[in-house]
């Protein structure tokens, strides 16, 4: 198969709005810094939807399934400062569904602006009714509630998992994989492994789906945000299946092409590390790149260690997939600037 004939057919219900394709960008200085390889950076933090981010790219397709089912209102759940959470209020906004958050105080931080600024603040913005629920409930009891509360009151809910992480999420990064081998073409450049974060896992089914799907055998490292990585590639595998069924595609992903490193998650979830506070550093001041506490500082601060470890050769193109998370620095701010 080539790549121009597009895996995600136009059976698929689909709402556009994501700015695609997404920016594939040398990242010289940092290349340089470290010695090599030559590495690049995949701007998914420019998808366009209230500050960009992966989970832009998931919604296309779960907003369409919500408005096919005839839902009025999008639920969904994640930590207090979640991502997937902001960009979701966003795109109910759009389209003018009501949007219900669980947020749940799953990271020990007790500084005062942490509830209410960063994707909070945007949170409210957008007009989402938010559930704060404790760090030990249940996300998938804790949705059910609220999705029971607004049908209750005649409503129509479309729950959505932490993550949008779906079959129907996957297909954002089935797409997301041929947009990078395309550009690779188009710009000569030959990827030899691609680096992201990792967590809820459908970001990185739908890369391996995506890539298998056009006969592409490129490496996708997952470095983890929370879990071991046992239990996030399982999940991703699992993923990796039922996103291949619901295309109808005969990729077959083996359980050991599912790569996950646990590594560098240091305390817990959203809770810094040294490593984390220093990629977010260097890319600033080499790259003017904002990477978050959270994801993709973490994420980062994983793939320099692969490289200074001796991960990849000097000649080769790693690409880092930024999976947005922005607002986040602004509910970190005692840990970034001291």
């Amino acid at each position: 198969m080539t790549v121009e004939a597009s895996l995600l057919p136009d059976t698929i219900p689909r709402s556009r709005f994501c700015h695609t394709p997404t920016p594939l960008e040398p990242m010289k200085a940092l290349s340089g810094h470290l010695g090599g390889p030559n590495l690049f950076v995949k701007r998914d933090d420019c998808t366009g939807m209230a500050l960009g981010g992966n989970k832009t790219r998931k919604l296309e397709f779960l907003v369409a399934e919500a408005l096919a089912a005839g839902a009025d209102t999008l639920v969904t759940a994640g930590g207090v400062q979640s991502n997937h959470c902001r960009q979701t209020a966003a795109v109910a906004a759009r389209h003018g569904l009501r949007c219900e958050l669980v947020l749940s105080r799953n990271v020990a931080r007790n500084t005062p602006d942490y509830d209410r600024t960063g994707n909070v603040l945007l949170d409210r913005m957008f007009g989402a009714e938010l559930h704060f629920v404790s760090g030990d409930s249940t996300p998938a009891i804790e949705l059910e509630r609220v999705a029971e509360d607004v049908r209750e009151r005649g409503g129509r809910p479309f729950v959505m998992p932490i993550g949008g992480s779906t079959a129907t999420g996957a297909l954002g990064y089935v797409g997301c994989a041929e947009e990078l081998v395309r550009q690779s073409r188009d710009s000569g450049v030959m990827i030899d492994a691609i680096v992201h974060c990792t967590g809820s896992g459908a970001t990185q089914a739908g890369l391996l789906v995506g890539l298998a799907g056009i006969g592409y055998q490129i490496p996708v490292v997952g470095i983890s945000c929370a879990e071991p990585s046992d239990v996030i590639e399982a999940r991703v595998h699992d993923l990796c299946s039922e996103t291949a069924t619901k295309l109808g595609s005969s990729a077959v992903i083996e359980r050991e092409q599912v790569e996950v490193l646990d590594g560098y998650v240091g305390p817990g979830y959203g809770l810094p590390t040294e490593a984390m506070r220093d990629a977010i550093d260097l890319c600033a001041r080499l790259e003017a790149l904002l990477l978050d506490p959270v994801y993709t500082g973490k994420a980062m601060a994983g793939l320099i260690d692969l490289v200074r470890t001796g991960r990849f050769k000097a000649d080769q193109n790693v690409v880092f997939v930024h999976t947005g998370g922005i607002p986040g620095l602004f509910a970190y701010e005692d840990v970034l600037v001291p």
